[in-house]
């Protein structure tokens, strides 16, 4: 326990890049490095996680700190890989509330949007060329996108629904829906023996009951506190809004952050009017920036929403209060779903039909980051927009310069340059400055 400790304080350190990024340096370490697992029970663990809703990579962790160490060692990588960024988005939001609107710190956060903004495309581009093999897969990318931009249908029912097709494709045979998914190879062994095999993973009695209370006492932990706020404040107060969207956001988010933001960054900034449209990649930019899950935004997004509607609260303390609800309503169930269905995995091996369902979700996931890509471009290059056949398109007479201008610079620094993210962020917060200094962005 003394050599994990700091094996996941070393992992929750590095852990940038978002999802693929957070993997590689689990891979690395735990496979290539220390040994602790074998290539092909890594790559299961990793299927198994994707099946699930909530951050894979903080899943995953969790996961193997089960098989390491049992439930004790599941709190630990888990807890340890959430720790890093929830005190830095929360540190970053309260700089931004307070200072936001100071023009330094403003020019500052219009670079990161345009960088985000390159990033979430180079992220259609990548979990695409992985995920759209054939024409099915395709059309399934297409019809989620047409879905959530043209017809607002909610991204759960377009989720479920790419689940259903190919979970019932892959049980009649459908040949495209019998590739499975996940994230293809990911290294091969050096011949070390690892200390947990490709062999069946043999569980205790003890063990297996310890990760039921483990999953029972998560779910209490998760649910007990939503039913007081709701039933103590009321339905109508912005803590039992943000206990009950968050709650639902964690039974619903597959596909990873990229997959949910648009629909958290619509409801946040047209239903409860928590954040302005630009927020939402502020946020995303700190998230970006900051070691830990991507979906730690929605720590953001609480915080920002209590910060605006205190109640009897002063707006601080409230939105500190706000952000860390969001966040433990957002991570519990994440330990709940690990331990659940843990003692289970082995089951899943050669499960066809769930297989078939991950690479249709994955292929949906597709048109659902399009559509955020989409969304954050709408509100990021252009300050006005306009309403046609019930889809929201830009005014392109109110484009703004500056932001195309840095967008354009990001996006060569990721498709051309090849510049790894941080650069990325990097020159494009100081480029926003600069512009600032210029007399460029006001």
């Amino acid at each position: 326990m003394r050599q994990a400790l700091g094996v996941w304080a070393r992992i929750a350190a590095l852990s940038f890049g978002g999802p693929a990024g957070q993997i590689a340096v689990m891979h690395r370490i735990l496979v290539e490095e220390r040994r602790w697992i074998s290539e092909t029970r890594f790559l299961h663990a990793l299927n198994y996680c994707m099946l699930l809703p909530g951050p894979e990579a903080q899943q995953l962790a969790t996961y193997v700190g089960w098989l390491m160490h049992g439930v004790r060692g599941g709190f630990l990588a888990g807890g340890l890989f959430i720790l890093p960024g929830a005190i830095a988005i929360m540190a970053l939001s309260i700089v931004y509330a307070l200072f936001g609107s100071v023009g330094f710190v403003a020019a500052l956060f219009f670079g990161l949007k345009a960088a985000v903004l390159a990033i979430v495309i180079e992220a259609v581009v990548r979990v695409g060329r992985r995920a759209l093999k054939n024409d099915v897969t395709r059309g399934l990318a297409a019809l989620a996108f047409v879905a959530l931009f043209a017809f607002h249908i909610p991204f759960p029912l377009v989720v479920l629904a790419a689940g259903l097709i190919g979970y019932i494709g892959a049980s009649r045979g459908h040949s495209a829906f019998l590739s499975g998914g996940g994230h293809g190879g990911a290294g091969a062994d050096d011949g070390r023996p690892a200390l947990l095999s490709d062999a069946p993973f043999e569980q205790s009695s003890d063990m297996r009951r310890a990760a039921h209370l483990a999953a029972l006492a998560c779910a209490v932990l998760w649910l007990a506190p939503v039913a007081i706020i709701v039933a103590t404040l009321g339905g109508n107060d912005v803590f039992s809004q943000i206990a009950l969207f968050f709650s639902k956001m964690a039974v619903v988010t597959f596909g990873g952050a990229y997959a949910v933001l648009a629909y958290v960054a619509q409801q946040a900034v047209e239903g409860f009017h928590w954040l302005k449209p630009g927020e939402m990649l502020d946020g995303l930019g700190m998230a970006e920036t900051t070691p830990g899950p991507l979906i730690m935004v929605l720590q953001f997004v609480g915080f920002m929403g209590a910060f605006r509607d205190p109640g009897a609260l002063g707006p601080l303390m409230s939105g500190v209060l706000g952000g860390l609800l969001a966040t433990w309503v957002t991570f519990a169930p994440c330990f709940l779903w690990i331990f659940l269905g843990a003692p289970y995995i082995e089951r899943l091996r050669d499960n066809k039909a769930l297989s078939g369902a991950l690479g249709a979700i994955t292929a949906a996931v597709v048109g659902v980051i399009l559509n955020l890509a989409v969304w954050f471009a709408i509100h990021t290059l252009f300050a006005r927009t306009v309403t046609l056949g019930g889809m929201e398109l830009p005014d392109v007479a109110s484009v703004n310069p500056a932001a195309l201008i840095l967008a354009l610079g990001a996006g060569a620094g990721v498709f051309w340059l090849k510049a790894g993210m941080l650069r990325v962020l990097g020159a494009s917060a100081a480029a926003g400055v600069v512009l600032y200094l210029a007399g460029f962005i006001s």
